[in-house]
């Protein structure tokens, strides 16, 4: 790297860079400084300026990160404590220091106690979110604790009387900078809280760390934490940030954006309500199509439960089941009868069979009774012999023992008288 041929400039100016980079007494410096030549880039949000002082001066860079935390927006001739490191940017062969946190020159001690008494408040809860109360959507009074010459009056002013004119404004005119405007800024926010407004607005435009000091008082944070109407806090500018605005209910950027938070806007207002009376109307017309067909469901189901048609329900249950069983019963009943029909036809031709089968077989008997009854034999000329006793006496050995004795023909009987024989 070293000889005739020599090193490039990139080579030099990256030795150099890495020469500072090693030494730890550049890694983390604070410089105090007097602002020169700043510039805020719109584009990238990166501040550029340089620190100054009777002897030197050093190029300084603060990328958007850094600025968006930054408690201080610094203008050129501010006497400023930069905190950050110290680079080389190779490309230009220049250092320059590469700012991370910014602070007032001679208030190094006071923001030391901020800390201290932020830490402290919020211990207390006094920066909780969950005791933020909301704004009144459309106040009816506002009161202003303000400085009366002030341009932060002039802005609330010009705001509210574009926005809605008719609100009225009740001024608590108050000292916002100096020894003793903490006290006062208090007391004027208590006095606030005695009128029959609706919202105070703690405002004060723009100014140095030290101008906006008082906003940081403990007395002025306890007022706002005690106030019984909501408070907003517009103090500064949007880069400025008080122990007021932690406390407030809400914070504002600016006065003139306090302004336009608190006064509705009537254009807004008449849009919005025009809005919300469409909305009204949907939502009940829409409310009212879903109770009609609540209304329908419940008469169906109530007219499906009602007693009167489930009696007639009931009846016409009970008719039809008559008239099926009424059907049944002459179904069956006409079954059983032609069964009986048919029962008593079949007994009474068995009866007649039966009968004519009976008749045959007396009949036959009484052939036969005929053909074996003595009493036919009598027609062919026999007779029968009983004894007195009307013994039938049926051989001559017999009739020999009887003296008395009838003949019985077929045509009647006859008396006898026998004669002994020897």
């Amino acid at each position: 790297m070293t000889g005739n041929a020599g090193i490039s400039v990139s080579e030099l100016n990256l030795m150099v860079a890495e020469a500072i980079r090693r030494d730890p007494r550049t890694r983390s410096v604070t410089v105090r400084g007097e602002v020169s030549g700043f510039k805020h880039h719109i584009a990238s949000g990166h501040w550029y300026f340089s620190l100054k002082d009777p002897d030197a001066a050093v190029n300084c860079v603060m990328f958007r990160q850094n600025t968006l935390k930054a408690k201080i927006r610094p203008r050129d001739g501010d006497s400023v404590l930069a905190d950050g490191y110290v680079d080389v940017f190779p490309q230009q062969g220049k250092y320059q220091l590469y700012v991370t946190g910014m602070r007032p020159a001679g208030l190094g001690d006071l923001f030391v106690q901020l800390e201290e008494l932020k830490r402290k408040l919020a211990a207390e809860g006094f920066f909780d979110p969950g005791r933020k109360r909301p704004l009144p959507l459309s106040p009816k009074k506002v009161a202003v604790v303000t400085s009366q010459s002030g341009a932060a009056l002039h802005d609330i002013l010009n705001v509210s009387g574009m926005r809605s004119p008719s609100v009225p404004i009740v001024l608590i005119p108050v000292t916002v900078q100096g020894a003793g405007a903490g006290s006062e800024i208090a007391a004027g926010i208590r006095e606030a809280n005695r009128t029959d407004a609706d919202v105070i607005i703690v405002a004060r435009g723009g100014g140095s760390a030290e101008d906006l000091w008082c906003f940081n008082d403990e007395a002025v944070v306890r007022a706002v934490a005690a106030s019984e109407k909501p408070v907003v806090s517009g103090v500064g500018h949007e880069v400025d940030i008080t122990l007021c605005d932690l406390a407030a209910d809400v914070r504002a950027s600016t006065p003139s954006n306090a302004a336009e938070i608190v006064f509705p806007d009537r254009r807004e207002l008449t849009t919005r309500v025009r809005l919300m009376r469409s909305g009204l109307i949907r939502a009940q017309a829409e409310r009212f199509g879903k109770a009609e067909l609540r209304l329908q469901e419940m008469n169906r189901r109530l007219a499906a439960l009602s007693p009167e048609k489930r009696i007639l329900l009931l009846t016409n249950g009970a008719a039809l089941t008559r008239e099926r069983l009424t059907a049944v019963m002459r179904a069956l009943t006409e079954t059983r009868q032609n069964e009986l029909k048919a029962t008593a036809a079949a007994l009474e031709k068995s009866v007649q069979t039966r009968m004519l089968e009976g008749q045959h077989a007396v009949a036959r008997l009484r052939e036969r009774l005929a053909a074996v009854n003595p009493m036919a034999v009598l027609n062919r000329g026999y007779a029968l012999v009983y004894s007195g006793e009307e013994k039938l006496l049926t051989s001559a050995a017999e009739a020999k023992g009887h003296r008395e004795m009838t003949l019985q023909f077929a045509d009647g009987r006859v008396g006898v008288t026998g004669k002994e024989q020897k």
